[in-house]
């Protein structure tokens, strides 16, 4: 990974197993709306915000408790030139112990300051990882999107 890819990391008290269990809940942080399954190699799934962005992820990378990839297959951006700026980027979350604690590394390997989304899809993640999925590890409760498809 780049030095300039996205990247956003917290560390919390829970478990290695409790960090995964929530990045793999992809409903309960990013959004209500995901059509498929989030969980285990190969599993395909979307996230969309009608007429503004979809995208449909492929897991490629499951280690329980250490790591999940998504690569996304497919991406469109309405508010972008190039409407597939993300298509073919992969989303990591590597997940540590760091001493009494565990720490979760957010990576967009390939979302640069050079996408012209990158002004506005950043501060999104980092409301999505820092405002929904680290609330959903340590209090069980997120703040994903409600919208449904």
């Amino acid at each position: 990974m780049d030095q300039h890819d996205f990247t956003t990391t917290f560390l919390v008290d829970q478990t290695p197993a409790e960090v995964f269990k929530a990045v793999t809940n992809v409903r309960g942080w990013w959004s209500v709306g995901i059509e498929g399954d989030t969980e285990k190699l190969n599993d395909e799934f979307i996230y969309q915000v009608e007429g503004v962005h979809y995208s449909k992820m492929k897991l490629i990378d499951v280690v329980p408790d250490e790591r999940v990839v998504w690569l996304v297959k497919y991406n469109y951006l309405s508010f972008v030139k190039d409407k597939s700026e993300w298509t073919g980027t992969k989303v990591h979350f590597d997940i540590s112990r760091q001493g009494d604690k565990t720490q979760l590394r957010f990576t967009h390997e390939g979302l640069v300051p050079e996408y012209e989304c990158y002004d506005v899809c950043t501060p999104a993640w980092t409301n999505y990882v820092q405002g929904s999925l680290l609330p959903l590890i340590t209090t069980g409760k997120g703040h994903p999107n409600q919208e449904t498809a």
